[in-house]
């Protein structure tokens, strides 16, 4: 590990500080400020006692480099993690993270707000497998979860904000029902990641990134990641190492590369997506925006009161409106793409489709729901091009096919 770097105080370190001083010491390996890359399968071992004894750091390509201590280090630190362990990609991540807590008989619940593809996982491979799934309403107190549980509910899943909705989740209440009952928590914190709201601080034991997205940043690499609390970390290696899972090296060093200015990223990503959000809010093509660090959102308060910040990922409920001229919208706009990630450079809107996953809670909208991403271009300049769709949108025959 890298040395500690105390203030004449020795007071802790900020979460933006530690990003950079993290994971890897340039001492270590001649002075480069950066870990080296290590592209490897074999590694030889010193003398045939090291062999017998399978006794040295560093055994095989795929179950440690120094490329990935790097990065796992890292992440540990910032995540306050007994251990961190790597994924191909976030739905790579959920999938680990869900094996190694769950068996044959098991009872899961998950909110009903999670991320579309854990929810196909769900009901395919773990109902296969003989798991089965309760889904919750994402809006669920502490009480109402607690009467859900069975004799064999070994898990529950959160994600705080949801996916698409961005319902807040009392994470601290509703970890402390689940742990009571010897069940493991774990959350999708991909939205706000380690440096807005740390979930092990707040009963989670697994905290799981697609790191794909904001840690990332750059929107040219697929990778997950779990952290662990320490009643959670062995399965959870154990699991990682049954499975064979590997990120290449080269992923890893961009997903490395992106932690270093993720804070910096991610506070101009707060800021134009809140400058975005507050306008789109006074428009009156919009029935609602659905952001959990405005003070009108229904979760504002749980926000403030658990999370330091907020990315640049909202909805927005338009009114409502044809499909011939929600499509104008779409094609007009020239900054935001439309595309099914986030967390990149680049602002993107997509149409959200809840009504067609919500099986706990009916989904209530009236017109189009649609998700944000506010990107690091001017916010003036994308307030402009969305202005243009909206004119495009009602200059449309409703009435069109």
């Amino acid at each position: 590990m890298p040395p500690s770097h105390p203030t004449d105080e020795d007071r802790p370190l900020a979460p933006e500080t530690r990003l950079l001083h993290t994971g890897y010491d340039p001492r270590a390996y001649h002075g480069f400020v950066n870990p080296p890359v290590v592209h490897a399968s074999t590694v030889l071992f010193n003398d045939a006692a090291a062999h017998v004894a399978n006794a040295q750091k560093y055994t095989y390509g795929r179950t440690g480099t120094p490329t990935i201590d790097a990065l796992e280090l890292a992440l540990a630190e910032l995540e306050g993690a007994a251990t961190v362990r790597l994924a191909p990609s976030g739905l790579a991540a959920v999938s680990l993270a869900l094996m190694s807590c769950l068996s044959a008989g098991d009872h899961l619940l998950v909110t009903d707000s999670i991320y579309a593809p854990t929810r196909r996982l769900c009901d395919t491979v773990l109902k296969r497998f003989g798991v089965e799934t309760t889904y919750y309403d994402p809006e669920v107190d502490a009480d109402g979860l607690a009467a859900l549980f069975r004799p064999n509910t070994r898990a529950v899943m959160l994600e705080a904000p949801g996916t698409a909705t961005f319902e807040m989740q009392d994470v601290p209440a509703l970890s402390a029902v689940a742990r009571a009952r010897g069940a493991v928590v774990l959350m999708d914190n991909t939205w706000a990641t380690p440096l807005f709201f740390r979930p092990l601080e707040h009963g989670v034991d697994l905290s799981i990134q697609a790191a794909t997205k904001y840690i990332s940043g750059h929107s040219d690499v697929l990778i997950g990641t779990v952290a662990a609390s320490e009643r959670a970390a062995h399965d959870l290696t154990a699991m990682h190492r049954n499975l064979g899972l590997h990120v290449g090296p080269d992923d890893i060093y961009l997903a490395w590369r992106g932690l270093k200015t993720m804070a910096v990223r991610l506070a101009r990503h707060q800021e134009s997506g809140l400058t975005v959000a507050r306008w789109l809010a006074g428009r009156p093509e919009v029935t609602r925006v659905r952001h959990p660090a405005l003070p009108e959102d229904p979760g504002y308060a749980i926000w403030k009161r658990d999370f330091t910040g907020a990315s640049g990922l909202f909805g927005a409920d338009f009114a409502p409106v044809s499909d011939a001229a929600l499509r104008r919208f779409l094609d007009t706009v020239t900054l935001f793409g439309m595309g099914y990630s986030w967390g990149g450079f680049e602002s993107l809107v997509i149409k959200a489709r809840p009504e067609e996953a919500r099986t706990a809670v009916p989904w209530r909208g009236t017109g189009p729901l649609m998700r944000f991403h506010i990107g690091l271009e001017d916010p003036g300049d994308l307030i402009a091009d969305l202005e243009r769709g909206f004119a495009a949108m009602a200059a449309s025959d409703p009435d069109a096919e």
